[in-house]
Order: C-alpha cells, then structure tokens, then sequence
C-alpha cells in the first residue's frame, strides 16, 4: 500500500502555506498527488445568521459583502498556490488521474469550491488516501481547525497535521503512541506504509496512558507480522502532563514524524479539561498522524 492521493484543505495563511510545503514532502516520498481544496463561503448561508429586523435590502448588502470577502480571500489562496508551484521544482499541475499517472513525481491541482468548510473538506476527503491539514493554531486560523476536527470525525481517514514550519524530512524516525484504544489501533495500521520506509520506529507508552486494551508487547508482535522492527520506549508525563511526556520522549528520540490515536475521550472533555490529544495538536514541531 502507498498513499498515492492526498486533500490538503488550503488556506491564504502562514499555517497553509507551511502545509502546502508538507504534503508536497509527503507527495514527494509517494510519488502522489495533491489536490488543494480552498472552500469560500456561500453568501447564502449568511442569511439565515442574520436575525431579525433587518430589512430585505440590508441582508442583500451583507451576502453582497460576505461574497466580495470571500472572493477576496478565494483570490489570495490561489495567488499562494501559484507562487508556490512557480518556485517549486519538478512539480506538475495536473487535473486528471490520467495526466498524474503518466507523470514521474509529484502533481498537484487546485479547487475552490462554495460551501460549508467542515462539510465539504470532510465528505471530500473520504475518496483519499490521507487529508493533510493545516496547523490548527498557528495565526489563530479558526478555519483549519474546523477543517482537522472535520476530517478527523467525520471522514474515516488519516489526517497528518503540518507543523508551524515545513520539515525538511518526514518519516524516517517515527514514533508511534500507544494506549491499547481502538484510535490508537487505527493509527498503528494506516502508519504501516510509513514504517516500512522509516529508519527506525519506537512505540511510546505509559501507564498514565494506556486504557482498556492490549498491551504494548501486542503491538511489537503484530508489527513483527508486517515485518516491521520496532523497540518499546516507556515515557513519563512532565509536571502531571501525558502530552508534553510523549512529545519530549519523540524529541528524545528525533522523531520527524508522530503517528497516534485522537481523542480517545470526548472532544469536549478534551476541550474543557485539556488532553494528550489537544497537547499534542498545539505544542509539536513535526508532523503528527491522527486517526480518529
């Protein structure tokens, strides 16, 4: 199995801009295609947000105004785009799987579509290998952690959250964590690709972790199956943190990649009481693959 199609929901951003440039690592690594879905917002959705008492006319002036924004912004991601592709070498613009499986090297495309992002972005992606998705704090871009959290719970497939600033390699050291949960499981089988690639590949985990569910001797003998060698690393939490202990124990190890389960509790109990999930999406500096 490679990943051969990946979505990459794009924004005009420093955050888009960074994962622009790390799934173009990832569609280098596969030789695959990219394809950049921007999603502008539809006028019309605006006007049921807007209450009453306002006159006919002044619900026109604002879908009026919300699409000349959204035209504006839909203008300043394709500007990213193209200035990205220019300086960008050995990449080809292609529109068909046809046009892409003639090429030798990555591809990429590029859509702008109306609609509700969170929707579109997570019905979308379920027709590809993996959804590359911006960082979900950087430039306080609210959008593309609407989009993460859409494609996490909503499509059934992978999602490799991009770093602040693009990596210069991805996957050769990875470190996967464990916690014996269904999530974790399914990141553990979409990472396989990955691990038959890496140099080396450790399997975090700790007894503040783990939930109901196998051991991490378990998951050295399925990936002995896969013929993929791997050592067992036990980490701590840091000041009562899982997170921060999980991720000083993948720089430890100079990981370039994190492959984990995502929000083994609710996301709101996540959201209110904080969890490693959360931690992980706003304090790691490589790529982190999610599944949900």
């Amino acid at each position: 199995m490679a990943y051969r199609r990946l979505l990459l929901p794009l924004t005009g951003t420093a955050a888009g801009e960074a994962a622009l440039a790390t799934a173009l690592i990832v569609a280098r690594t596969w030789n695959a295609h990219v394809h950049c879905l921007h999603v502008r917002v539809d006028a019309r959705d605006v006007a049921p947000l807007a209450g009453e008492g306002l006159s006919g006319a002044m619900i026109e002036e604002m879908m009026a105004a919300t699409e000349r924004e959204s035209g504006e912004r839909a203008g300043r991601v394709r500007g990213l785009f193209d200035r990205f592709t220019a300086a960008s070498g050995g990449v080809t613009l292609a529109n068909s799987a046809e046009t892409a499986l003639k090429t030798d090297g990555p591809t990429l495309s590029f859509e702008s579509i109306a609609g509700r992002e969170e929707d579109v972005v997570a019905q979308q992606s379920r027709l590809y290998d993996m959804a590359v998705v911006p960082h979900p704090e950087a430039d306080e871009d609210v959008s593309s952690s609407d989009a993460l959290h859409a494609v996490l719970f909503d499509s059934g497939r992978p999602v490799l959250i991009a770093p602040r600033v693009a990596p210069p390699v991805i996957g050769t050291r990875i470190c996967h964590a464990w916690n014996g949960t269904a999530e974790s499981a399914a990141a553990l089988a979409a990472a396989l690709p990955w691990f038959h690639r890496a140099e080396a590949v450790q399997i975090l985990y700790a007894d503040e972790y783990q939930r109901r569910g196998p051991a991490v001797e378990g998951v050295l003998s399925y990936l002995r199956w896969h013929e993929v060698k791997a050592e067992a690393k036990l980490f701590k939490p840091i000041t009562k943190e899982v997170g921060a202990g999980l991720l000083g124990a993948a720089r430890d190890f100079g990981a370039d990649l994190i492959t984990m389960g995502a929000y083994s509790h609710s996301r709101l109990r996540q959201l209110i009481l904080g969890g490693v999930t959360r931690h992980v999406l706003e304090n790691s500096d490589v790529p982190v693959l999610m599944c949900r």
